[in-house]
């Protein structure tokens, strides 16, 4: 089974339609104001999410979301994933009405294995790496090796993932699904298409 590649941070209709055509499986679309990624103008992601086409799922990021702000938003765009990316409950994150993924972050005193059995409503578990105070985005990998094996649900890697690194971490982690951002960016929130194509090509030329 080949690995699915989700590209995140998309900040505008042109690169969600770039992400599209070099074949990424998903986007996703960030809804948190701390980041320089943040969409805080719900009508352009409408845009930047009906620009993905059909077949490209449209993932909706948020960190410690208040409730009412979540359904601002999932009343508005159109949004086919939950991403929780913060110190959200499973009963949080079952309430939202939406499948959903929890993103954990990979702390070296943390059980994550007993930690991501806790979700096992979620469509899949992402790993990231950590760094005190700041929920993702940190452009930082971790120890690969450290991931446990008996995470139930799929695995989705994260955390400095590159062009360049992207072939060792998939054939030595096999993860379900990869999702990248600023390793594919010639700027905070602006993708480079050469590396977005790269990154993609790179991934996929991992056989299973």
């Amino acid at each position: 089974m080949r690995t699915r590649i989700k590209i995140c941070g998309i900040t505008s209709v042109e690169d969600a339609r770039k992400a599209s055509d070099a074949g990424a499986d998903a986007i996703g679309l960030v809804f948190y104001p701390p980041s320089p990624r943040h969409l805080d103008d719900l009508a352009l992601a409408r845009d930047i999410a009906l620009a993905a086409g059909p077949f490209v799922t449209v993932v909706g990021l948020f960190v410690n979301p208040a409730p009412t702000e979540l359904a601002q938003v999932l009343s508005q765009v159109p949004i086919n994933l939950v991403q929780f990316h913060g110190d959200e409950t499973p009963a949080f994150c079952e309430q939202a009405g939406r499948p959903y993924i929890k993103a954990l972050r990979m702390k070296p005193d943390t059980d994550i294995a007993a930690l991501a059995n806790q979700y096992m409503g979620a469509r899949g578990i992402l790993l990231d790496a950590y760094r005190k105070g700041v929920p993702g985005g940190t452009g930082e990998t971790f120890d690969w090796s450290a991931i446990p094996h008996n995470i139930a649900s799929p695995l989705i890697l994260a955390g400095g993932l590159t062009p360049d690194n992207i072939i060792k971490a998939v054939a030595g982690v096999r993860p379900w699904a990869v999702d990248v951002s600023g390793g594919v960016e010639q700027a905070p929130g602006i993708k480079s298409s050469h590396k977005m194509k790269n990154f993609i090509i790179n991934t996929l030329s991992v056989k299973p």
